[in-house]
C-alpha cells in the first residue's frame, strides 16, 4: 500500500467510525430530554426509567466521540501537515468555537447526570439536558463548516502559493456551509432516531415491556419528521453542488457527456473504461431540471474536465445510488408511520415491524455513503481547485503502520460500545 493510500484510508477509517459516534451524540440528548420532560408532566415512572438509560448512553457517546474526535484533529496535522500550514489560520475560527461548544457541552452534561437529587429546580436540571443537545448540534454545525470550506474555499486570496488577506468570518460562512450543515444535521436525526427506533421497537415485540414502547415512540417521530424533511436539504446541497462542483456533480451521476436536457440515472453499473452506464434506469430531463430548475438547462460532463482532475466516478456514483435510494426508503416508511398514528393497529402487523427493524441500520449506512460523496466526490483536490490531496500529504513514511495502529483502536471502541450498549438493554430487560 503506497503512503498516500494509506494516509487516505486512514482518514477515511477515522471518519466511517466517528460520523456514527459524533451522530448518536448530536441527537441522542434529545430523545433523553424529551422522555425527561414527559416525567416532569406525567409523573410516569417508565418515562424516568427510560430517561436514565438514555442518559447513560449519551455519557458512554460523547466519551467515545470525545475520543475519536480527538484522534481525527490530531490526523489533521500529523497526515496533511502541508494542508494545516495554509489552512489552520484560515478555518482555525471554526474549530476554536467548536472546541467551546464542546466544553459546554462537557459542563452541562456533567450539571445533568450528577443534578438528579443536587439541584433542587426540576426545571434547571431539564434544561441543562437541553443544553446538552444544542451544543453537541452547534459542534457537528461548526465541524461540518469547516469541511464545506474544503469543498467552496473562501476568505483569502492565494496569489502565487500563497494564502493572504485571510477572513476567518467570511471563511466559516463559506457557500457550502449551510447546505452541508443541514443536510447533516438532518441526516443525524434520521440515522439515530430510525436506529434507535428499530431497536426498541424489536425489544418491545420481543420482551413487551411497556418502557420500549414509549423508547420507540420518541425516537422514530425525530426520525420521521427529518426523513420527511431531508429530501428538501438534499435538494438544496445537489443545486449547490451543480454550480460549485461540476465535476462532483458529473461524479455522483455519471454523467460523461455534456447535454442539454440530461437524463437522470437511476441505478445501473458503471464502466469507467468505456464511459458508459449500463442497464440503468433513465429519466429524460430530469438531471437538468433537479441541477438548474430547468428541464432543457445544459449540465457538464465529466468530458469537460482534465483526466487527473476527474473523482473515482463508481464508487462516487454508487455511495450517491445507495444514499438516496435509502433516503426515499426512510421517507416512505416515515410517512407510513404518521399514518400509524390514526391507525395504531398496524403497528402490530408483523411487517409493519419488520420494516422498521429492517430499516434499523439503513439510516448509518446512508450516512456513510453521504459522507464517501462528499469527500471523493472532490478528489483529487484537499481545498477545491486549490490544492490537490497528494501535495498536502506528510513525507513521513510508514502510513500503512499508522493506518493499521488507528484500525485496531477504532475497533476496540466499537466493540466496548456494543458491549457497554448490550449490557445496559439487558438490565433494562430484566427490571
Amino acid at each position: 500500500m503506497e503512503e498516500l493510500m494509506a494516509a487516505r484510508m486512514q482518514m477515511a477509517t477515522s471518519m466511517v467510525f466517528h460520523i456514527v459516534f459524533a451522530a448518536i451524540g448530536m441527537v441522542m440528548p434529545f430523545f433523553m430530554v424529551v422522555s425527561h420532560y414527559k416525567y416532569l408532566k406525567t409523573k410516569d415512572e417508565k418515562y424516568l426509567e427510560l430517561t436514565k438509560l438514555w442518559q447513560k448512553g449519551v455519557a458512554i457517546f460523547f466519551v467515545v466521540g470525545a475520543v475519536s474526535g480527538t484522534m481525527l484533529s490530531f490526523e489533521l496535522g500529523l497526515l496533511w501537515p502541508e494542508f494545516m500550514k495554509h489552512a489552520g489560520p484560515i478555518i482555525g475560527m471554526p474549530f476554536s468555537l467548536e472546541g467551546t461548544a464542546f466544553f459546554v457541552e462537557a459542563i452541562a452534561l456533567g450539571f445533568y447526570l450528577y443534578g438528579w437529587k443536587k439541584i433542587k429546580n426540576k426545571k434547571f436540571h431539564w434544561f441543562t439536558g437541553l443544553i446538552v443537545g444544542i451544543s453537541g448540534v452547534a459542534s457537528g454545525i461548526l465541524v461540518v463548516s469547516a469541511n464545506g470550506w474544503m469543498n467552496a474555499p473562501s476568505g483569502f486570496d492565494y496569489i502565487n502559493g500563497e494564502f493572504i488577506n485571510i477572513n476567518p468570518l467570511e471563511a466559516l460562512l463559506n457557500d457550502a456551509w449551510f447546505s452541508q450543515a443541514l443536510h447533516m444535521t438532518l441526516a443525524a436525526f434520521v440515522a439515530v432516531g430510525f436506529s434507535v427506533g428499530g431497536l426498541h421497537m424489536y425489544q418491545y415485540k420481543r420482551h413487551g415491556k411497556l418502557i420500549h414502547k414509549k423508547a420507540y415512540e420518541i425516537a422514530l417521530i425525530f426520525g420521521v419528521i427529518a426523513a420527511i424533511l431531508i429530501p428538501i436539504s438534499g435538494d438544496l446541497a445537489a443545486k449547490d453542488i451543480a454550480k460549485r462542483q461540476p465535476t462532483k456533480l458529473a461524479a455522483m451521476e455519471a454523467h460523461y457527456e455534456t447535454e442539454k436536457g440530461a437524463d437522470l440515472i437511476i441505478g445501473g453499473i458503471v464502466d469507467e473504461k468505456t464511459k458508459e452506464v449500463k442497464y440503468a434506469i433513465r429519466i429524460p430531463g430530469a438531471l437538468s431540471f433537479l441541477a438548474f430548475g430547468d428541464f432543457d438547462a445544459q449540465v457538464k460532463g465529466l468530458d469537460q474536465f482534465p483526466e487527473d482532475e476527474i473523482p473515482p466516478v463508481a464508487i462516487t456514483h454508487y455511495s450517491f445510488q445507495i444514499m438516496v435510494g435509502i433516503g426515499t426508503f426512510l421517507m416512505l416508511l416515515g410517512m407510513i408511520y404518521l399514518v400509524s398514528i390514526r391507525k395504531p393497529q398496524w403497528r402490530e402487523n408483523k411487517l409493519f415491524i419488520l420494516l422498521f427493524v429492517l430499516a434499523t441500520p439503513l439510516g448509518f449506512i446512508a450516512l456513510e455513503a453521504g459522507w464517501f460523496v462528499t469527500e471523493l466526490g472532490r478528489q483529487p483536490w484537499i481545498i477545491n481547485g486549490i490544492m490537490k490531496t497528494e501535495d498536502a500529504l506528510t513525507p513521513v513514511e510508514g502510513m500503512q503502520y499508522s493506518f493499521y495502529l488507528y484500525l485496531l483502536i477504532y475497533i476496540g471502541l466499537s466493540v466496548t460500545v456494543f458491549w457497554l450498549m448490550n449490557r445496559q438493554i439487558k438490565k433494562l430487560n430484566e427490571l
